[in-house]
């Protein structure tokens, strides 16, 4: 009996699986690996769901898994279906996480951006310039927050993966900031990540009650020094620096699932 779906009110959701590879439990590990690589390619294939399958660099894990789409329940049945495949004989669990997408509370909002044309741009409330202004923000935050929201992640040749929280001891407690001063802090950690805009593309997904961590962030580049780079620039903010815990950090080259399997040696 199918499941029912299990969609969140907002965003979707994202699966991080990660497996070692126990090659001499398959009988027929060429067998195995062309159905483990039908099977996501057909999950791939299907609107609004999406996998990025990569080769974990060092010894965490062997293969990884980023999955992603509407409904948790669907995420869940390739989990499970993979596990109880022909390749899923050979394969550990090493770990996992389990997160939404999700929209940042600090994000701008249009008040916001109404205040900063006349405070920073001088423009008259209410003037058709201001009026076009606040238009014109209004148009590009909703393409933002359909990217944040619903994403179609690009392949990139390289992924980074780690769970994050916000520090809650003494005097660094980051939920006992005021609000306004929460959202002055993030505003200028974000200045720090669009200083790498082109370079690196970073996804950060909520997990506060669905996984041990608060936040999960997925980094895609084709250059692994630029995520070297802009994890290092960001410790030095204020957001980081201070209210700032990381949990393990795990690379991987994405690669097609066929290349994948080749490259690990079962194709």
């Amino acid at each position: 009996m199918p499941t029912s779906p299990v969609t969140p009110s907002q965003g979707w959701g994202v699966v991080h699986l990660f497996f070692h590879i126990r090659r001499e439990l398959l009988e027929d590990a060429t067998t195995a690996a062309k159905d483990f690589v039908a099977r996501l390619q057909a999950f791939d294939a299907r609107d609004d769901y999406q996998v990025l399958a990569f080769s974990v660099l060092g010894q965490k894990a062997d293969l990884g898994l980023m999955l992603l789409g509407p409904d948790l329940a669907e995420l869940d049945q390739l989990s499970t279906e993979l596990v109880a495949s022909p390749l899923g004989a050979g394969l550990l669990p090493a770990a996992s996480y389990v997160s939404l997408t999700e929209l940042s509370e600090y994000t701008s909002t249009s008040d916001d951006e109404s205040r900063r044309l006349v405070d920073e741009e001088g423009l008259a409330e209410g003037s058709p310039e201001h009026a076009a202004g606040v238009a014109t923000f209004d148009e590009r935050m909703a393409g933002y927050a359909q990217h944040r929201l619903h994403p179609r992640l690009p392949h990139r040749k390289v992924i980074s993966f780690y769970p994050m929280s916000k520090r809650r001891s003494g005097a660094d407690n980051w939920y006992a900031l005021d609000f306004a001063d929460r959202k002055r802090l993030m505003a200028g950690h974000a200045r720090v990540g669009r200083g790498y805009r082109g370079r690196v593309l970073q996804l950060i997904t909520g997990s506060v009650g669905l996984d041990d961590w608060e936040w999960g962030v997925t980094l895609l580049a084709d250059d692994p020094k630029a995520i070297r780079d802009i994890v290092y620039d960001m410790r030095f903010d204020e957001v980081s620096a201070r209210y700032g815990e990381f949990g393990p950090f795990v690379t991987g080259l994405v690669l097609e699932p066929a290349d994948l399997l080749h490259h690990l040696g079962l194709l």
